[in-house]
């Protein structure tokens, strides 16, 4: 995620004209800059929570940053795959779901070990 928020800032304009193409024929045309800042926000959260909770996971302390991290990607994951239903880009949706699989198992074994 954080060659995400990099690249969407870096590429600003580039993302812009993505998305907004991306999203052309949905309610959300109107609100794709705003919609990217609020993607860069979460993925922000995201990614510091998830550094500090490595942090914490291998210097022998709590897991529940690394645990808040992991629920800050399914929430964002779960904004992306809804982004790309709006869209219709069903398979764009569907390839988002293998990342959020794999997050919803990474809480799994920090609850579990």
């Amino acid at each position: 995620m954080g060659y995400s928020v990099i690249e969407k800032i870096i590429q600003w304009q580039n993302s812009l004209d993505y998305y907004t193409k991306h999203f052309k024929k949905s309610f959300l045309k109107n609100h794709v800059k705003g919609a990217i800042i609020i993607v860069i926000l979460m993925e922000t959260a995201c990614v510091g929570l998830n550094i500090t909770g490595l942090y914490l996971l291998l210097n022998g302390g709590s897991k529940m940053f690394a645990i808040w991290g992991l629920l800050a990607i399914s929430m964002t994951l779960i904004v992306l795959m809804t982004g790309q239903r709006i869209a219709q880009d069903f398979s764009g949706a569907m390839n988002i779901t293998v990342y959020f699989i794999l997050t919803v198992f990474g809480l799994f074994v920090l609850e579990n070990f």
